[in-house]
């Protein structure tokens, strides 16, 4: 499975902009139920991506007003991106070996086309994993009628 299997079902691409205020962005995660999103540029370009443990260990940690500081502010910009035709497998590979979380996904004639995340994954690891299991079931065990 690739990553272009993951995201083609998805209507939206999320993002926000680099003078987005943190309180804006938090409620931005907040009403869609994100975790992290992108934030980008003008021509719609990634620039970084703001998280809900940015937010925290950034602003709510530090005391700061989140209604005076912007994304581009507390952004993370060492950012990893995937292609529509990587695998999967190599999306969890890149995740464990940079120890994060969420990985940008762009096409070279579309641009930017959302997040991926671990859960994403997880959800069709664990999927599959069913799915085997419950072949793996009925080969072993089959149901005589």
């Amino acid at each position: 499975m690739t990553v272009e299997d993951l995201i083609r079902s998805r209507q939206e691409v999320f993002f926000i902009t680099p003078e987005c205020t943190v309180l804006d962005a938090a409620r931005y995660l907040r009403d869609r139920q994100l975790r992290a999103v992108a934030v980008c540029d003008e021509q719609g370009r990634p620039m970084g991506i703001v998280s809900q443990s940015d937010i925290s260990a950034k602003v709510a940690a530090e005391n700061k007003c989140p209604a005076w500081v912007r994304a581009s502010e507390i952004m993370s910009t060492d950012l990893s991106t995937v292609k529509l035709q990587t695998p999967l497998e190599e999306c969890l590979r890149v995740m464990e070996g940079r120890g994060i979380f969420h990985l940008l996904v762009v096409d070279e004639r579309a641009g930017f086309r959302g997040l991926i995340s671990a859960k994403d994954l997880l959800k069709v690891i664990a999927h599959e994993s069913q799915q085997r299991a419950e072949n793996l079931e009925s080969y072993m065990f089959p149901r005589w009628a």
